[in-house]
């Protein structure tokens, strides 16, 4: 899980797992699996570096237990 930032400020989490593909037109648009889109206020390169650190954690308590 990541969080973001909607334009109104609030905040979100996202399943990683879920996100198809990040654009920038020019607010970034998360679009998921099923579909939905999210607009938020962090870059592309926010969201990768998010959902990379998100599955270094993941991988690295895995390999724990």
């Amino acid at each position: 899980m990541i969080e973001v930032t909607r334009l109104n400020g609030t905040k979100l989490i996202v399943n990683a797992e879920m996100i198809e593909f990040v654009e920038e037109t020019p607010d970034t648009v998360i679009s998921l699996l099923d579909g939905k889109k999210i607009i938020v206020k962090e870059s592309r390169q926010d969201i990768k570096n998010l959902v990379i650190l998100y599955k270094r954690e993941f991988m690295a308590a895995n390999h724990l237990s």
